[in-house]
């Protein structure tokens, strides 16, 4: 397994074990264990300057929220401004997920290049441009590669804030560490909801430009913040991982404990660089992986992107009023995903996504029920509810699964 993977070790056990330079099976890379040696549980508050690197973190976040909510409120817009037809509107809709690919590709050896802050900016250099060629588009083929851009920085971020929030880790101490890695997540719902709600008032290319605010934000916020002091140990710069680890905890706070902790990180890390992905398939990985692996393709086959990216469309067709059911998504949405992050914790994961499943094929059944009693002529007054409760609990649903 690479370098990559290990460092997503910092929020939960790798696959892989260490052997140690004696030949025995060592410790884990395991940041909440201390790596392998028996330390203190390094209990820590929350200092402003750990709030303020977490916001200007979470900025990314909303980015990524209100991207993926962009198209919705657009739609009736954008056709009729320029005249698309159904099948050109879809492919500026999803091609999104094409640059977000791509992105996802290269952001792990980029954020090891130049750093977790420089990948940051980075990313929010792609979609402000993007979000530029969205605003002043003025043919299909503006929109689709200004959708590709922002696709494209949604990808760069989704290494350092998304999918794992390793800037978030790495900043944070690690009683707190939890907490603050689930904001991101509120975060990505609340730019998806608000750009619903602003959508439904402002047309599509004042939408854009509202788009490019919290990519700034966070441009801006990225000149305030010190890098992560686990980078900066992994590429020797030892006394700058020393001066960030004291903005992040304090003049007088005693860091010395953390900075063996991270020393003993990298020198895990160092002697783990020659193992390979290929390493994870072998047998005694293959429930884990499957586990782990399926969870994000099912997530992802349930539906999810679709309906976001569409759900303005989804109510009309169903014979609700396209603004009313963005409204009523909002008010469910926000709330239910904070529910979600108390829960997270306190519930324990397995019965959270158990009950998020069910609650997935629920929302699924009855979105699917109501187009085929609308194509069947049967209970028409009752297809445009079961069409918004459908999406109701199937948006609910997908946010505790993230």
């Amino acid at each position: 397994m690479g370098q990559e993977s290990i460092e997503e070790g910092q929020l939960s056990n790798p696959l892989l074990l260490v052997n140690d330079t004696g030949g025995h099976s060592g410790a884990v890379v395991d940041s909440n264990h201390g790596h392998g040696h028996d330390h203190d549980d390094g209990s820590s508050s929350a200092t402003p300057m750990v709030v303020l690197s977490t916001l200007v973190a979470v900025s990314g976040s909303y980015v990524f929220g209100s991207a993926v909510g962009y198209s919705s409120p657009a739609q009736s817009g954008i056709m009729d401004d320029l005249g698309l037809t159904v099948a050109q509107y879809s492919l500026f809709g999803s091609i999104l997920t094409i640059g977000a690919m791509v992105g996802a590709i290269v952001s792990g050896k980029i954020a090891d290049y130049i750093g977790r802050r420089g990948t940051m900016g980075f990313s929010e250099v792609f979609c402000i441009a993007g979000w530029f060629f969205i605003v002043f588009s003025k043919v299909a083929w503006w929109l689709d590669f200004g959708r590709l851009l922002v696709g494209c920085g949604m990808g760069l971020l989704s290494y350092v804030v998304k999918q794992v929030p390793i800037y978030i880790a790495e900043i944070t101490p690690k009683n707190l560490r939890g907490g603050f890695t689930t904001v991101h997540q509120l975060m990505i719902c609340c730019g998806v909801s608000l750009t619903y709600l602003i959508g439904a008032f402002v047309n599509w290319r004042i939408l854009a430009l509202l788009g490019i605010i919290p990519c700034l934000v966070q441009v801006i916020g990225l000149f305030f913040i010190p890098e992560s002091p686990r980078w900066l140990a992994k590429i020797g710069r030892e006394h700058e991982c020393e001066a960030a680890l004291r903005r992040l905890r304090g003049k007088n706070a005693n860091i010395s404990q953390e900075v063996v902790e991270i020393r003993d990180y990298t020198e895990t890390l160092r002697r783990l660089s020659e193992a390979s992905i290929v390493d994870l398939f072998q047998w005694k990985y293959a429930r884990s992986l499957t586990v782990g692996v399926g969870l994000m393709v099912l997530q992802q086959f349930g539906g999810v992107n679709g309906i976001a990216f569409y759900a303005s469309a989804i109510f009309i067709s169903a014979g609700f009023s396209g603004s009313v059911g963005t409204i009523a998504m909002v008010a469910v949405q926000v709330p239910m995903t904070a529910l979600g992050v108390v829960l997270m914790d306190k519930s324990g994961r397995r019965p959270l996504l158990l009950v998020s499943s069910a609650g997935t094929c629920l929302g699924c059944f009855l979105l699917g029920l109501s187009f085929i009693l609308q194509d069947l002529q049967q209970l028409k007054v009752a297809t445009p509810f079961l069409a918004l409760v459908g999406v109701l609990i199937r948006k609910h649903d997908n946010t505790n699964q993230s």
